[in-house]
């Protein structure tokens, strides 16, 4: 059925998010069925984030796929952790002390995780760019 429905458009995105946080077994089925997909349909291009350890698995059904690696400033971090805590539902459960550690070592921890892991890997099934 969603091969019929995307047959007929002329360009189709097809965007899956977090494909590293779906279980194993559904992954490998969704990535076989977008694999029959984009060689039925020139078409449709695909657009996957995921951790870097479902790499492999991409490429194994996407073996000229373009992988763009994304990191976060550390500024970005910490806007994000005052927004976070700012909406805390318990906020007399911490002090100033625990308040700064957080906004010190969080986004410490994740720049240096994100250096040595090379957080996002985003794929885009493509002969030609789509933009």
């Amino acid at each position: 059925m969603l091969k019929t429905a995307i047959g007929r458009r002329q360009r189709v995105v097809i965007c899956i998010d977090g494909l590293d946080e779906s279980l194993a077994a559904h992954r490998t089925g969704l990535l076989r069925s977008l694999q029959a997909i984009t060689q039925e349909l020139p078409n449709v291009r695909l657009f996957l984030t995921g951790r870097p350890f479902i790499r492999g698995e991409i490429e194994k059904y996407f073996p000229t796929a373009d992988a763009i690696s994304i990191s976060p400033a550390k500024e970005d971090t910490k806007t994000f952790l005052k927004v976070k805590l700012a909406g805390d539902s318990e906020p007399d459960a911490m002090d100033e002390s625990l308040r700064a550690d957080i906004m010190e070592i969080i986004p410490q921890a994740i720049s240096e995780m994100y250096v040595q892991m090379r957080s996002f890997l985003m794929l885009s099934r493509s002969h030609t760019t789509y933009k």
